[in-house]
């Protein structure tokens, strides 16, 4: 098992404020992978290979890093080789809990709370229990919660279990820039709108709040001459600006106070993200009910009345957004993954109708 430590602070939420009052994401993450050959990680634990039905997926429709892995698998049609566990939407400082599922248990793991599969390998584990996490069904133990690597490896390492036609998500010849862009969204945007909700002085919010849109002003100038953020294709890089932008209006923008403009008032990244969501395999996971109440109702220090906000209308994203006039092919050689996995489908009245 490789694990990174740090000794300053930890939270079980993934996430502090330091003495200088600025938000910092604890990246500490459990580094072992699932290979082909199921090598040892290099300090010695135990190594992890590619095994059909040996692993579950724990992924909260709710958390934007968890909908990452979601949406990777069903655009690879890895289905039926991982199975996907799905905790509800809202979570204690112990962890997120099934509390969909009947009996509130996993009905595969058997467990009430993801924290369970931590602890079964790591007694007391002290980091961060966050989603997504991949567990070793046989064991019940945690494999790994490092987000940016699972969906990588989900089209690198699994590629032997992809369905006829997935798209090739982080193509070798684009990789470096893929990286490049994949390394300022992580920054500025994914974790941005988070430095700015959760900044702990005016100084420090100022700075997020300059910086996040800084960046948007980058990706809507970029977007406005090609279809996609990498290439002529939808990549790994596409999947994570998404899962950001998709909760930008109904989260973000007010909950965070990223509010120089909505995403809707943004007419590149806009259009961009109604494309993907349009696209198979993206809006099909969104449900926009569990990401409003994890946000507004998890964050007491910010939203302590626990009101969750009805709008906006989530019909928005089903409009016309015609960015096919700048040519590019989603799946490029490949073909769309079919309907959503029987069981899988967001609940109705909480997707974009």
């Amino acid at each position: 098992m490789s694990q990174k430590t740090e000794s300053t602070s930890h939270s079980t939420k993934g996430a502090y404020v330091t003495g200088g009052q600025e938000f910092t994401r604890d990246t500490n993450y459990i580094e072992d992978r699932i290979t082909r050959d199921g090598a040892a990680s290099g300090d010695g634990g135990p190594g992890w290979p590619v095994e059909p039905g040996r692993y579950r997926l724990v992924a909260a429709r709710a958390c934007p890093w968890a909908n990452r892995t979601v949406i990777v698998r069903r655009l690879l049609g890895l289905e039926d080789v991982i199975s996907l566990g799905q905790p509800g939407p809202t979570h204690d400082a112990r962890s997120w809990t099934f509390d969909l599922d009947p009996g509130g248990a996993d009905p595969v793991l058997g467990i009430e709370r993801i924290q369970e599969a931590y602890f079964r390998r790591f007694p007391g584990y002290p980091r961060g229990i966050t989603v997504p996490a991949i567990v070793d069904v046989p064991s019940g133990q945690v494999v790994t919660n490092d987000y940016a690597q699972i969906t990588l490896d989900f089209s690198t390492e699994w590629a032997g279990y992809h369905r006829p036609g997935a798209p090739d998500l982080y193509p070798e010849h684009l990789r470096e820039e893929i990286d490049a862009v994949n390394r300022r969204v992580f920054t500025e945007v994914n974790n941005g709108v988070y430095r700015c909700g959760f900044a702990g002085s005016q100084a420090a919010y100022d700075s997020a709040f300059d910086r996040l849109w800084t960046a948007l002003d980058w990706l809507e100038e970029r977007l406005t001459g090609q279809r996609y953020l990498v290439g002529d294709t939808i990549t790994e890089a596409d999947v994570r600006l998404f899962t950001t932008l998709v909760r930008f209006d109904a989260v973000y923008h007010g909950h965070f106070k990223c509010n120089r403009q909505k995403l809707s008032e943004m007419p590149m990244l806009w259009a961009y993200a109604r494309d993907l969501f349009q696209t198979p395999g993206f809006g099909d996971t969104i449900d926009f009910v569990q990401i409003k109440q994890h946000y507004y109702l998890v964050h007491e220090d910010i939203n302590p009345a626990g009101i969750v906000p009805r709008g906006p209308e989530p019909g928005e994203w089903l409009t016309a957004h015609n960015r096919e006039a700048l040519g590019g092919r989603p799946f490029g050689d490949g073909t769309a993954p079919g309907p959503v996995r029987a069981g899988e489908e967001v609940a109705a009245g909480h997707a974009a109708a």
